[in-house]
């Protein structure tokens, strides 16, 4: 009969495991708490000491640290071994489901003291990990509750393979990893930044021919940004980052919102119920820089939007699914790449830059904190109609290279000008892309007016109401120049820089 030993801290789906176990024909050998857990559950298991025929002692400390259990684990069934553990009574141990003391949870309180957190270091639990990891050509290693169900189906099935035990087992050593580099921050009172990072993808080169490239990701076997390619050659290191940011301006709207990018920068970026409609006024903010540009759209993309976009070269469109219908339509264009996400989820939470000798991290940008408020500082009070576009603005601005400056309606970009290190500068480009269609529109920058120069212009292009966050020393003189212009003007106290 093959046998299972169980040590779990965390017993989230132990009960059914254990079921499925037994009702399969495994012997069960658990330790103390698991054991318990098991028994009222009216199955049927051997309690550890009685197994090894040795007490658990110091408290518990010592429970599973026995020759009859890890010799059972480490055995490769050679005649040898065989031998070995016939002369003492023992026997293989063919699966070790463990988890470990919660560490990291208890150095997060607040009242975590010293003695407490060394208690909560596991030593037991770790030994297993890597004693069935090591021989994972014969042992099932389980450490997280979420494979239950999987490797019970792969039993039913007749036996897990080597290559499913293999990845059970890299999943174990990542844990004890993960758990040792917490315990070493915790002790030596250093809060390094640990990251563990998994080669996704080879590039042909960087952002030039002449550089080297790989995109690496934080799972084994993740695809690109955790999406899937299902149609078009490999991306590019290029694509990629393009991708990123249309997907993070996409994905920052709750309404159905189409970003078209090129070069890190937004050309267009729209929202409507109607798919088509978005697209067609995103394009419309800037149809020259849209050419070659990588698209991202928050909803399922059916045939009618892919359709629409026949008559533009595009690089890459990024969205959450595809139709049948639009994915026969986008097979004729074989060189746009199809990138489809698992959701809208921008993770993780904190991003970094690499600089000479060092990287920086910092907390991702998800807009305004919980709890901003807004203020209009002008004589005038925007209109519904205003206050409509300006939170459109607002988010779009966010995604825009620093100086932002984005011209809109309630809907959609009309003209965006960024990434030049005078923000006059980026008013007009902004009004050079809107032409004709920026009077009557808002204009949002991302960061205060140091002069009332860009507002003057604004006012030159018939920007009716703007959004900034404020706290220039001459926000007086901006606030008079829109009141002098009849405009409204909205502070956020909140900067959206993006270099």
């Amino acid at each position: 009969m093959p046998k299972a030993l169980l040590s779990v801290y965390d017993k989230t789906g132990l009960v059914a495991f254990a079921a499925g176990l037994d009702k399969l024909g495994w012997d069960l050998i658990a330790s103390g708490g698991t054991a318990r857990t098991l028994r009222e559950a009216d199955l049927p298991v051997v309690e550890v000491s009685d197994y090894t025929g040795s007490p658990e002692i110091l408290g518990g400390r010592v429970k599973t640290l026995h020759p009859a259990i890890h010799g059972g684990i480490l055995s490769r069934s050679s005649d040898d071994d065989n031998a070995q553990l016939d002369a003492q009574g023992w026997s293989e141990i063919d699966l070790v489901a463990v988890n470990l003391y919660p560490f990291e949870e208890t150095i997060a309180k607040a009242d975590v003291t010293l003695a407490g957190a060394i208690e909560q270091i596991d030593i037991g639990g770790v030994a297993l990990i890597r004693a069935a990891a090591k021989n994972f050509a014969r042992v099932a290693l389980v450490c997280d509750p979420g494979d239950y169900a999987g490797v019970l189906q792969g039993l039913k099935n007749g036996n897990l393979s080597e290559a499913e035990r293999r990845k059970l087992a890299v999943k174990g050593f990542a844990s004890t990893a993960n758990y040792d580099r917490a315990i070493h921050a915790y002790l030596s009172g250093a809060d390094s930044l640990q990251i563990e990072l998994f080669p996704v993808q080879e590039l042909r080169y960087g952002e030039n021919g002449h550089q080297q490239a790989t995109l690496y990701g934080y799972e084994v076997g993740i695809g690109p940004l955790g999406g899937k390619i299902l149609q078009g050659k490999a991306l590019s290191y290029n694509n990629l980052l393009d991708l990123d940011a249309a997907w993070r301006t996409a994905v920052s709207y709750d309404e159905p919102a189409i970003a078209i990018i090129k070069h890190l920068s937004p050309c267009g970026v729209a929202v409507n119920e109607n798919l088509v409609l978005a697209y067609q006024q995103a394009l419309a903010s800037d149809p020259v820089s849209a050419f070659g540009s990588v698209i991202a759209v928050n909803r399922a993309v059916d045939g009618n939007v892919a359709a629409a976009m026949q008559e533009l070269f595009i690089e890459c469109v990024i969205a959450p699914g595809f139709s049948e219908s639009a994915l026969e339509i986008f097979a004729k264009k074989k060189k746009c790449r199809l990138v489809e996400m698992p959701d809208v989820v921008v993770e993780p939470d904190m991003e970094m830059r690499s600089i000479v000798r060092g990287v920086l991290r910092q907390s991702v940008d998800m807009g305004d904190p919980q709890g901003t408020e807004w203020q209009v500082v002008s004589k005038r009070q925007p209109t519904e109609a205003e206050w409509q576009a300006l939170r459109f603005s607002w988010k779009a601005v966010q995604h825009v290279k620093s100086n932002a400056i984005v011209f809109a309606n309630q809907a959609a970009t009309v003209g965006i000008g960024g990434g030049q290190p005078n923000r006059v500068d980026c008013v007009h480009i902004a009004a050079q892309r809107a032409g004709e269609h920026a009077r009557g529109t808002v204009m949002a920058s991302d960061a205060f007016f140091p002069f009332p120069d860009a507002v003057e212009a604004a006012k030159g292009y018939g920007i009716t109401a703007i959004i900034q966050p404020g706290g220039s020393m001459r926000d007086d003189l901006s606030i008079a120049a829109a009141d002098e212009a009849g405009m409204a003007m909205v502070m956020t106290g909140v900067r959206h820089f993006r270099h």
